[in-house]
């Protein structure tokens, strides 16, 4: 067994990468924001309606990443070297066939779709030719999920880090060339920032599949259409994932709808706290991201107590990491809202949940992590009843309840997802605890 130390550096070593990369994405977005920004608030309003519709879609082909990662784990560990990627082929396919018709749907009907957020024409117009112009990335995207999960896979996510910073140097460079006309290129305003968002996207896909041409070909990489049981298992593991985020990213739309009953102050300051707290989790998400490959390989190795043993060392991980990250929002509330509002009522409104907001980090690491590794176990659909039954059955319904209902407003919409926090991961541990996840085939 081997020891402790060496335990958390391999941890480490094959989170940071994914943990850094994801907050370069949160980053770029804010650059993205802030070229758009200085075109009006009309275009910055379109960009950002077409950008949540785009995460909707994109959130159809999201589940392909874990599909292909739990697979190439768990071949991984068999040693299975000439079959390790075997998921990945399966995964390109399915991306190609999925994500073609939904692009030429979505090309159609993007009016429609922008509409169903907005009523506001102009803001409409600037999201319809910003997300036309995005979607034609969706067979991109798809195919880059299916990538990644095969390099993190077999633990290799160093690549992942090195690709999505050339990416983004390449979107900066395309969108700013684009919004603004330099170069000799047209001046298309919000439209180039998808423009050079897609261009970024297709960039990346060639750095991927060079990659994998110069060193997956020994395992199998392009050489023949996969068997149809690797075809049906990567559809059993990617479908139910790809509709929980589908239906996870609807429950905070349904979240902001609930707000805007209690009134425009706590929609303002509920908006800063969802993606104050959505950009901090990113740590524990990566970590995650971790578990899922060192339990689907120590499952492919069948040892089912080391599989138990890497869940529980990397939440320990990811309760310190957190930790870290929410005591600032604890101990100096006013000084990281006094970042993103202006107004002293608006602080004062958000004071109290911003600190509820930082226990809800720390508490939700274990759900974090356990859903990750439980994906890597091949038990997507436990992970997908688990958190939507508990989102949309409970903590919805409670937050309309207690905020609008009985009128007790942000703070106690705010109280409500603490308990939910709490009993998500309490949940997941439970399902961690019961192991029914060692027998799963994958």
């Amino acid at each position: 067994m081997l020891p402790p130390s060496t335990r958390r550096r391999i941890i480490l070593r094959l989170a940071l990468p994914i943990i850094a990369g994801m907050l370069s994405q949160s980053l770029i977005n804010l650059i993205d924001a802030a070229m758009v920004g200085s075109l009006g608030e009309v275009p910055l309003a379109g960009v950002g309606i077409g950008g949540y519709v785009m995460f909707m879609i994109t959130a159809l082909v999201f589940g392909l990443s874990s599909g292909v990662q739990a697979q190439t784990a768990r071949r991984h560990g068999e040693q299975a070297w000439t079959r390790l990627a075997m998921p990945l082929n399966a995964g390109l396919v399915i991306a190609v066939g999925l994500s073609l018709p939904v692009t030429a749907l979505c090309l159609w009907q993007a009016p429609a779709l922008m509409a169903l957020i907005s009523q506001d024409p102009g803001v409409n117009a600037e999201a319809v030719t910003y997300f036309r112009w995005r979607v034609l990335s969706l067979a991109a995207v798809a195919m880059i999920f299916c990538f990644r999960g095969y390099w993190n896979g077999i633990q290799q996510t160093g690549l992942y880090l090195r690709i999505i910073l050339a990416m983004h140097v390449i979107n900066v460079m395309a969108s700013l060339a684009l919004i603004f006309g330099y170069l000799g290129l047209p001046a298309m305003g919000a439209a180039g920032a998808g423009a050079g968002t897609t261009l970024s996207l297709f960039a990346g896909l060639a750095m991927w599949a060079v990659a994998s041409l110069r060193h997956a070909r020994p395992s199998g990489f392009l050489a023949g259409l996969p068997r149809r049981f690797t075809f049906l298992t990567t559809l059993r593991l990617a479908g139910p994932h790809s509709f929980q985020q589908l239906w996870f990213a609807a429950g905070y739309a349904v979240l902001f709808w609930i707000l805007g009953q209690v009134g425009t102050a706590s929609v303002a300051v509920g908006h800063v706290l969802v993606n104050l707290s959505l950009l901090l989790i990113l740590p524990g998400v990566g970590l995650g991201m971790a578990a899922m490959s060192l339990v689907g390989q120590a499952l492919g190795r069948e040892e089912h107590g080391d599989a138990h043993r890497w869940g529980w060392e990397v939440v320990h991980l990811a309760w310190l990491c957190l930790a870290v990250i929410a005591l600032p929002m604890a101990l100096f509330p006013d000084a990281v809202l006094a970042l993103f509002l202006h107004d002293s009522a608006l602080i004062e409104l958000a004071r109290l949940p911003l600190r509820l907001t930082a226990l809800m980090i720390v508490l939700d690491a274990a759900a974090l992590v356990l859903a990750q590794a439980l994906l890597g176990a091949g038990a997507n659909r436990t992970v997908m009843t688990a958190t939507l039954s508990l989102q949309w059955l409970l903590f919805l319904p409670l937050a309309w309840l207690v905020g609008v209902w009985f009128e007790q407003g942000l703070l106690g919409i705010w109280w409500v997802q603490l308990a939910y926090r709490i009993l998500n991961s309490m949940w997941f541990t439970a399902i961690w605890q019961r192991r029914r996840w060692q027998r799963l085939c994958v």
